[in-house]
Parts: C-alpha cells; sequence; structure tokens
C-alpha cells in the first residue's frame, strides 16, 4: 500500500518523548495541487500545523523550494520569485500567532539558477524583495545519475562548471546560503566544491541522498562504502553542514511506505542510526540538523514518531550536542530567532 495517507499513519500511535525538547525543523516544503502521482497533493499552512503540532516543541521551521507556485509569465529567470511570494503570505500569517505559537517558514530558501554566473544577482535581488525578513538563500539540485529511473536535475559535471561557480560567489558576496540536493555519488564533486567556495554557507540535503533502488538495489555493501567517503570528504569542508533525514523517500530503499502498518520510532531509529551515526561523527553535532523534509518523507512515518525516532537515536549525545541537532544548528544556519 504505496503513500497510504493521514488514515495509514494513524495506525501507529506513540505518546511523545521529551515534548519539551526546543525544535527548528529546518526542511520542508508547501505546496498544492501537485501531480497526481505526487503524494500529499495539498501541503499548506494547515497540512504543516497538524503535523508540527502533533506532540513536539517545534518553536520554527525553514521552508525549502519545491517547485511550486512559480509565476506563469515573465522572464524564465524570474519565475521562481513567485513562490517565495506565495511562501512569505504563509509565513506572514503564521507568525501573526493565530495558529499557534510556531513560526512556520521562519527562513525561506528560495531558488536560483546558478549557472546565470553573475546574472544571478538580479534573481537574488528579487527573491530578497519578496521577502525581505525571511529570505536566507537558495537551493539549487545538482542531481545528475546513470540510473534512468532518477530524475536528473543538472548535467554530469555541474559544480564544476565556471558559470555555476561563479554564480555561486554571488550567493557569498551577497551572504546568503546554498542548499544542496545530489545524488550520493556525486558527494566528492561537492567537496571539491565546497572548497573552491570556502566562504559559502553550503547545506547538504538528506544525508547525501542515498539511493538503494534501481541500479543500486542489493548492492549495499558497495553503496555504503561509496556513501561513507562522500561523506567524509564533504564533511572534511568546514563550510558544509548536513541534514539528518530524507530517509523515508522510497528511493532510498527501506520499504517502510509499502508497509500494512507504518513503523514505529524505535525500529526506525535502530534502522536511521548506522546512516545518521555515522554523519554526526564525521560533521560533529554541531554541523548537524535533524529535518523532517515533509511531506516527501511523510509516505513512510508520521511527524510524532519520525522526531520520536530521532530522539532516540540521540540518547547517547550530550543535552548540548542534542540541543545543536534538534535546534540551534538550524537556527545559526539560517539565522533564525525564536
Amino acid at each position: 500500500m504505496p503513500f497510504g495517507g493521514n488514515d495509514w499513519l494513524s495506525l501507529t500511535q506513540e505518546p511523545t518523548l521529551e515534548p519539551e525538547l526546543p525544535i527548528c525543523d529546518p526542511h520542508h516544503h508547501f505546496w498544492d495541487l501537485r501531480p497526481q502521482s505526487v503524494p500529499y497533493q495539498r501541503y499548506l499552512i494547515h497540512e504543516l500545523n497538524a503535523d508540527i503540532y502533533s506532540g513536539h516543541n517545534v518553536r520554527s521551521t525553514v521552508f525549502l523550494e519545491a517547485r511550486s507556485m512559480y509565476r506563469a509569465d515573465g522572464p524564465m529567470e524570474m519565475r521562481p520569485v513567485g513562490e517565495v511570494e506565495f511562501v512569505q503570505g504563509l509565513a506572514a500569517a503564521s507568525a501573526s500567532g493565530v495558529y499557534g505559537p510556531s513560526r512556520a517558514a521562519a527562513a525561506i530558501i528560495g531558488r536560483a539558477d546558478l549557472k546565470l554566473a553573475g546574472n544571478v544577482g538580479a534573481v537574488l535581488e528579487a527573491l530578497q524583495a519578496a521577502s525581505p525578513n525571511r529570505f536566507r538563500g537558495i537551493r539549487h539540485n545538482v542531481t545528475w545519475s546513470p540510473d534512468p529511473e532518477l530524475e536528473n536535475r543538472e548535467t554530469e559535471g555541474i559544480l564544476a562548471n565556471t558559470d555555476f561557480r561563479e554564480g555561486a560567489r554571488v550567493l557569498t558576496q551577497k551572504e546568503l546560503s546554498l542548499d544542496v540536493m545530489l545524488s550520493f555519488p556525486q558527494m566528492p564533486e561537492l567537496a571539491d566544491f565546497a572548497k573552491a567556495v570556502p566562504d559559502l554557507s553550503i547545506i547538504l540535503n538528506h544525508i547525501g541522498a542515498l539511493n538503494r533502488v534501481g541500479i543500486y538495489a542489493n548492492r549495499d555493501d558497495e553503496v555504503m562504502s561509496t556513501w561513507r567517503e562522500g561523506i567524509a570528504a564533504v564533511a572534511s569542508c568546514p563550510n558544509v553542514t548536513v541534514k539528518l533525514g530524507g530517509m523515508g523517500m522510497p528511493f532510498m530503499g527501506f520499504g517502510w511506505h509499502a508497509r500494512t502498518v507504518p513503523i514505529g520510532s524505535e525500529e526506525l531509529a535502530e534502522s536511521m542510526s548506522p546512516w545518521m551515526n555515522y554523519c554526526i561523527e564525521q560533521f560533529g553535532p554541531e554541523r548537524c540538523m535533524f529535518e523532517s523534509n515533509f511531506p516527501p518523507d511523510k509516505v513512510s512515518f508520521s511527524y510524532n514518531v519520525m522526531y520520536n525516532a530521532f530522539k532516540r537515536l540521540s540518547k547517547g549525545y550530550s543535552d548540548s550536542e542534542r540541543a545543536a541537532m534538534f535546534h540551534g544548528t538550524a537556527a545559526r544556519i539560517y539565522r533564525i530567532n525564536d
């Protein structure tokens, strides 16, 4: 039963662990009227609130670009500004306090094409104007893979592209950050890129986008070795932080979305631990942040179960280390005062 929805998720209920622990969720999306092939076609302020108020102390969130609500006309490079305009309105509604104390989209990460090189500056200025108080940077999805089942979002080797790197330097000049989504074999390329722009704050999404399906199915030893080498390479760059999450997406290969009854937090923590603990070991807690990646990860588990799992797997760390991974790192990187 893929993509079981809220009724399916309700089959697994748990009390919230450590409900007072402050959380900044550094990665979620808003969208409406997505294609029917995408689970949760609508995910706006009410849907997010149903999740973040399910028991945990989520004080703030960060919106990540989702190719949603683009402008219908005008120059192509400027159309993503429509998404930031849209999310700025949702964030303002949340900030009114009408929906509760949490501040949704306290930071907004938009979309701009770094291949525009120096010309990306005009797009960044328009994005900043659309959200003067919340816009913090962009995400550029550089995913490229030889796997025909994976949607390529860029050409092979884009991180070494001269124009792309020039665009990244414009981000640095404007004191903006860069979120990166890729395919896990690309991580050494990201490390080379990060060294070329050492003053740019780079955030690696979803533990480096592990993939265990398609051409990577039934190759766990090889995949884990390649993934670990990539994580170590990126972690050696002090300007990169990593988001601990995204593991509920089906391409990660855990199969949780296809269960008759959703997974519980104890088993989920046990399954996630080898991967997330390796990231924490390499990056250090001060450069790690637990993320929801909702609604994409919502196909596999509920928000309450997910954060319970994060709390279980992080029990061996000190209070200050856990505070960083659940709140402090995200608040610092995205400049959130909550």
